[in-house]
């Protein structure tokens, strides 16, 4: 006869407290942000009575995290410097920033042709419009007007002063305004840099 015992080692289950916190990329799901961006549009909706007053609560709610995301940028990546040239800023914003909030570049960057002080930036497909439902009273309604806080906020938080609205044209087209003073200041840099 065999009188082998056999020990079995039990080992606690852990649950996920015991887990270390991950130090992953710092995604958010997508159900996630679109339930989280679909009750901002409905807090800012309770407290105005028209859509361009929900406009202007939704870009002001954007401008918040612009001037707050751009000190974060700096903590985060120490090497990075900001930008004098207008046209790095710019493609620090369609691809950099773009792809922290998104996870994609934006499509397309363009300057006006008829006047130097003003860029598009263009969104074929906007996240912030995506799973948003516009009732028909409310038709004109472009909840991308809190993306265009967000860069408004960054480019006048770096120097470059600005306005930046938001247009249903290719997608949506964030058109950026600059101030004079802004477009004569990256001539005279640029003008530096030649002598």
């Amino acid at each position: 006869m065999n009188n082998a015992i056999t020990i079995s080692v039990v080992r606690p289950k852990t649950s996920q407290l015991d887990k270390p916190l991950s130090k992953g990329k710092g995604e958010v799901s997508l159900s996630s942000f679109a339930l989280l961006f679909s009750e901002l549009v409905q807090y800012c909706q309770n407290r105005v009575y028209t859509v361009p007053e929900l406009q202007t609560k939704l870009a002001e709610m954007g401008q918040d995290i612009g001037s707050k995301v751009i000190d974060l940028f700096f903590v985060r990546d120490r090497s990075w410097k900001r930008e004098t040239k207008l046209i790095n800023m710019l493609f620090f914003i369609k691809t950099t920033l773009w792809k922290s909030f998104f996870g994609r570049e934006a499509d397309k960057l363009e300057r006006a042709n008829d006047d130097e002080a003003t860029y598009y930036i263009i969104e074929d497909e906007p996240l912030v419009n995506k799973y948003i439902s516009v009732p028909k009273d409310k038709g004109s309604l472009n909840c991308a007007v809190f993306v265009a806080g967000i860069i408004e906020a960054v480019l006048n938080g770096c120097g470059f002063a600005c306005k930046v609205t938001a247009h249903w044209h290719k997608g949506t087209t964030y058109m950026v305004k600059f101030e004079d003073y802004v477009i004569s200041r990256d001539k005279q840099l640029g003008d530096q840099k030649s002598i």
